[in-house]
């Protein structure tokens, strides 16, 4: 009798489960121009409530007649003096304030002292509204050039010191013992730990300061001034021109936007060590 020899069939494997795609959480790479999406976007719904006569004529102009206006302004008026005369007066305060908020905040970070003396006092001048301190200052330092460059300065002052401190405040003891044990001596602390830690904090302080230096001149501008683009603005709102009012918070808007892109801009290449989201 012969054997009968069955053979098994063969059996197939299961086709290895499809490892799913992990999902990244970070925001994705940077989109080119992506701060310029906005309010190119915003001038695009502007032009097209214009062209389709949704917006009011004498309330809000379209993009053309304020373009025009500029130019009109630019060449036959006095805009190129008015943006001199603004730039000089911000950039004064601003340059008041940027050294007072990083002196303040290094003595009061640095020292109990200092931070006894100085912490206290800063807050309360913060709980104050600047823009109130006006009549005071006028009584003090004259209805000229002075008072607008000292409010500027105190209203970039506040939020480069409370940023700058709480940056030096939230540094890790654990590098104060590391410097100690390498027996690095004041100035080398400050300048390898106290400096690197509280530049994420400085440069926010900064840019918020250079914000607060074009929010504080639009409205000094606009009280007993004879120049700058606050008294250009002024001058059209008696006359009705919401045209050239405008154009003044337009080149306000494009002033402040450009400083805010150059502090980034110098903050990225600063901290080009951390990885960051934005990054």
């Amino acid at each position: 009798m012969s054997a009968v020899t069955t053979t098994a069939p063969a059996v197939t494997a299961a086709p290895p489960a499809v490892r799913r795609r992990r999902r990244s959480l970070s925001p994705g790479r940077r989109l080119p121009a992506a701060r310029l999406i906005g309010p190119v976007l915003l001038l695009a719904l502007w032009a097209a409530a214009s062209a389709a006569g949704r917006l009011d004529p004498g309330a809000i102009p379209a993009p053309w007649t304020v373009l025009e206006t500029g130019a009109r302004l630019w060449t036959e008026g006095t805009l190129p003096d008015d943006v001199l005369t603004s730039l000089q007066r911000a950039a004064s305060g601003f340059a008041i304030g940027l050294v007072a908020g990083v002196a303040l905040a290094l003595a009061a970070g640095l020292s109990r002292v200092g931070e006894a003396l100085i912490d206290g006092t800063v807050n309360l001048n913060r709980a104050i509204p600047t823009l109130g301190l006006i009549p005071l200052f006028i009584l003090w330092l004259g209805i000229g050039e002075t008072f607008k460059i000292a409010i500027i300065a105190i209203v970039v002052y506040i939020p480069i010191y409370l940023n700058t401190h709480a940056a030096l405040a939230g540094i890790d003891s654990r590098f104060v013992e590391l410097a100690e044990v390498q027996g690095l001596n004041r100035f080398q602390f400050i300048r390898q730990i106290v400096i690197p830690g509280a530049l994420p904090g400085f440069f926010v302080g900064l840019r918020l300061g250079v914000t607060g230096s074009w929010l504080g001149l639009v409205v000094l501008e606009q009280i007993n001034a004879t120049s700058g683009l606050g008294y250009l603005m002024f001058q059209a709102q008696n006359y009705g021109q919401s045209d050239v009012i405008l154009v003044g918070l337009v080149v306000y808007g494009v002033f402040g936007l450009v400083s805010d892109s150059a502090v980034r801009l110098i903050e990225r290449r600063v901290l080009s060590w951390r990885r960051t989201l934005s990054s």
